[in-house]
C-alpha cells in the first residue's frame, strides 16, 4: 500500500525494523529537547504529515522497550490518525517513572502501524444472540 507523506523534519522517514515488523518508529521532531518530569504530559511533534486512503487508519502505539525501560508511553494509546486528518502527528507521551525524561530530537519516541478498518452500520433489535459469557464483565472468564 501507498501512503503519501511529507517530511517537514529532520530525520529519515519512518521504516520498517525487520520483515516481519508490524510498526514503524516514530521520532522526536524538536529544536530543542523536552523533559518530561514524573507523571507530566506533553504532545510531541513528528514533523510528519500523511494522507491515508479512506478504510485506513494510521494507530499510534508505545514503543515496549520504553515503555518497559523508562516509564514512558502514548497516553492514548492506540492514538488514532483517520484519513481525513492532514495536520502534523503529534504523539502524546507520559512518564509514569519516578524519574524526569529527557526527549531528544530524533529520539523514537512511538510506533506507528497501518491498519485497513471497517465501518459499521448499526442494526437495532430487542434481543442479542445467548453465548457461555452472557453479561459477565471484566474478570468473568476467570484469570487461569
Amino acid at each position: 500500500m501507498q501512503i503519501k507523506i511529507i517530511n517537514k523534519s529532520s530525520h529519515a522517514l519512518p521504516n520498517y525494523e525487520t520483515i516481519a515488523s508490524a510498526g514503524m518508529d516514530l521520532r522526536a521532531n524538536l529544536s530543542k529537547s523536552i523533559t518530561l518530569r514524573p507523571l507530566e504530559r506533553t504532545i510531541v511533534k513528528t514533523g510528519l504529515f500523511i494522507e491515508l486512503p479512506i478504510g485506513v487508519e494510521a494507530q499510534v502505539r508505545p514503543r515496549s522497550g520504553l515503555a518497559a525501560k523508562k516509564g514512558i508511553t502514548v497516553l492514548n494509546a492506540p492514538g488514532t490518525i483517520d484519513a481525513d486528518y492532514r495536520g502534523e502527528i503529534g504523539v502524546i507521551l507520559v512518564n509514569l517513572s519516578h524519574d524526569n525524561f529527557v526527549i531528544e530530537s530524533g529520539e523514537r519516541i512511538a510506533q506507528l502501524v497501518i491498519a485497513k478498518h471497517e465501518r459499521a452500520e448499526w442494526v437495532a433489535v430487542e434481543t442479542l444472540s445467548e453465548t457461555d459469557r452472557g453479561s459477565g464483565g471484566f474478570g468473568s472468564t476467570g484469570v487461569k
